[in-house]
């Protein structure tokens, strides 16, 4: 039989051989996921993404993790879907800033046919502006999915949030298969696909396997994969939570990169709170983007001073960029 190639993208992985990767030894683990990194992406490079929340507040939705569920009560006060000259001049402003890519989130359960050709106009007029745009905003029908390939939308994100056993634990409203359902609509409208989870809601080591079993055995891999630390919100049932291990979030991001080699593996919520020790490790186990600006949606990040320095004491650099002074005036 001819052995494996490890960098290859497969479909077919099970479940124990996810667990049996969280499972080896930190430093073989860090290695393996490094050198399948390498074949695919260049270390060094690491892409800027910005995301935006276009319409705050008011979901339907009970994920126990989100600030903007109408079932909690969080102190966020819900907003109407922004105007597309507002939101394009936000964008025009995160590129200016060094921004590659620019998402925009609704707090939608699914997205209405009415507001499509207002999130039409947004979708196109950042994409106009040379940016890679992404969209975040509920469930989608194979019209609606179609109607925003066609506007210029590159990747929509739906997260699976976490494995199809503990899914339950955190939201109800809306089924493990819903999710599914959307990303296909996604992927048959000629779309690619945003898909990952959050880890630190409670689950365990089996559980954040579980997730990256999910997303590595879909019909095709996504091309985007955000690996979230959950940032606990005040008045959420998710808000006491105790902050995952930073080691296991390594791992987890490792892991991540190994059964999805070609993805771009990008550490979002929760990186506010993480050292620059730590962020490091995630870029060597395969991150190749980070989320920059005020805030994600509704969460605090960094800072662009702060992301400047790391990068450049890293000698990292934007990805397309000549040299790594470039992230100092980015």
């Amino acid at each position: 039989m001819t052995p494996r190639d490890p960098a290859e993208p497969r479909t077919d992985w099970t479940r124990a051989e996810v667990e049996a990767l969280f499972d080896l030894p930190f430093n073989d683990l860090m290695f393996q996921a490094a050198s399948v990194h390498r074949a695919w992406f260049d270390p060094s490079e690491i892409q800027l993404s910005q995301l935006l929340s276009v319409k705050t507040g008011g979901c339907e939705e009970n994920c126990g993790y989100c600030s903007q569920s109408a079932s909690f009560d969080t102190g966020l006060k819900a907003s109407k879907l922004m105007d597309a000259t507002a939101v394009i001049a936000d964008a025009m402003r995160a590129k200016a800033a060094g921004a590659q890519r620019f998402c925009m989130g609704a707090a939608w359960r699914d997205l209405k046919d009415r507001d499509t050709p207002k999130l039409a106009a947004m979708i196109s007029g950042v994409k106009a502006l040379g940016l890679e745009t992404c969209a975040t905003l509920g469930m989608l029908t194979p019209d609606q999915a179609k109607a925003l390939k066609a506007a210029g939308l590159d990747y929509y994100n739906h997260n699976l949030d976490t494995s199809p056993e503990y899914y339950d634990t955190v939201v109800t409203t809306r089924t493990y298969g819903d999710r599914l359902d959307t990303l296909a609509h996604v992927r048959d409208a000629g779309m690619s696909v945003c898909c990952g989870g959050i880890v630190g809601m409670g689950e365990s080591r089996a559980d954040r396997a579980g997730l990256l079993h999910s997303l590595a055995t879909l019909p095709a891999h996504p091309e985007s994969l955000p690996v979230n630390a959950l940032v606990p919100i005040p008045g959420t049932p998710l808000g006491d939570s105790d902050p995952i291990d930073g080691l296991e979030f390594v791992r987890t991001v490792a892991v991540a990169r190994l059964v999805c080699p070609k993805s771009m593996v990008r550490i979002a919520a929760g990186r506010e709170g993480m050292s620059r020790e730590m962020q490091a490790l995630c870029f060597m186990a395969g991150a190749n983007s980070i989320f920059v600006g005020a805030k994600l949606l509704t969460t605090p990040l960094p800072g662009q001073d702060e992301d400047a320095r790391l990068l450049a004491d890293l000698g990292m650099k934007p990805m397309g960029s000549s040299a790594p002074e470039a992230v100092r005036a980015a």
